[in-house]
């Protein structure tokens, strides 16, 4: 497949912005708990800030990928059948509990934490529809898979759990090794399930065959031309264009980029307390990531590829 830059963007950013929100929510209960001292309100207002900024962000970008933005408010209409529907719904609304958690910890509300939960549910309902608009498409195999879904909700919360680290070295120090902890459990988690991802999209045979493809009954069918000589819907939108090299460079320049990296710098984080190396983690983790959903779509092959790979 092609991909699509804004979705690329709008699923990394909205997932670092969920994430984050789960890393405040989960401070914010232990210290209701007596588990840990409870951090100054900073921490919340300035966290929030991050996670509405990120998540509006990602929104912006969605609006790039449609082909009349002004009919955009016609994407929630189908949301009985469609997840893209229903994500469209449950953005908007994660946006909403995020802005209001950081408005109430402003105020100082005893009602932050309800708030928070319900950010939370809101979160997961968001990871549950974005992962599914491409687990759901069983003629992708790559995608087909509840891999797809894991993947989603381990790379968006370890990014969001390393911005949460940074923001902790920067207002709450006492939270820092914590935090940490959880992020690199979270990016070793991811990297391991994206490497099971990996080993079993490498495994795949495409069940349809140039034979199915052509309606050719033939044993030795080869194709020689695409029929036609000027560009067309199915090439630009449904192939990459890049050769088997490039996407292999891709392929590790996101698992050094999104999981070595970022773990290591994590790792000596937590001895030098850094707020600055934990950015420095979390923006190199992003551009990870931002390789790593690229190579998600353009790793999927469309069985209409089976007919026009060859000349694409």
């Amino acid at each position: 497949m092609k991909p699509a830059f804004s979705v690329v963007f709008l699923t990394t950013l909205s997932g670092a912005a969920q994430g984050l929100l789960i890393a405040l929510v989960g401070v914010e209960v232990l210290a209701k708990l007596g588990l840990i001292v409870a951090p100054a309100q900073m921490f919340f207002i300035v966290g929030a800030a991050f996670s509405v900024a990120l998540g509006g962000l990602g929104l912006i970008a969605s609006f790039f990928h449609l082909g009349h933005p002004e009919r955009a408010w016609r994407a929630i209409a189908m949301w009985r059948t469609s997840w893209l529907s229903r994500e469209c719904l449950c953005l908007p609304a994660f946006l909403a509990c995020a802005a209001l958690y950081g408005i109430a910890h402003w105020l100082g509300a005893s009602w932050s934490l309800v708030v928070g939960l319900v950010g939370v549910i809101a979160s997961a309902a968001l990871f549950v529809c974005t992962a599914m608009i491409y687990a759901c498409l069983r003629f992708l195999q790559e995608w087909a898979t509840p891999l797809t879904m894991v993947n989603f909700v381990l790379l968006g919360c370890a990014s969001g759990f390393t911005l949460g680290t940074a923001c902790a070295a920067w207002l709450a120090p006492s939270l820092v090794a914590g935090l940490a902890a959880c992020a690199c459990t979270l990016t070793l988690a991811g990297c391991i399930s994206r490497v099971a991802s990996l080993k079993r999209n490498a495994r795949l045979r495409p069940k349809s065959t140039v034979q199915s493809a052509t309606g050719i009954k033939g044993d030795n069918v080869v194709q020689k031309s695409r029929g036609f000589t000027a560009g067309a819907f199915n090439l630009r939108e449904f192939f990459h264009g890049r050769s088997a090299e490039a996407i292999a460079r891709i392929k590790w320049t996101f698992l050094v980029g999104a999981f070595g990296l970022p773990f290591v710098m994590m790792l000596a984080g937590i001895t030098s307390q850094s707020a600055v190396l934990f950015g420095v983690a979390f923006v190199t983790q992003y551009l990870g990531l931002i390789a790593e959903r690229w190579f998600f779509f353009a790793e999927a092959r469309h069985p209409q590829n089976i007919y026009y790979a060859r000349a694409s």
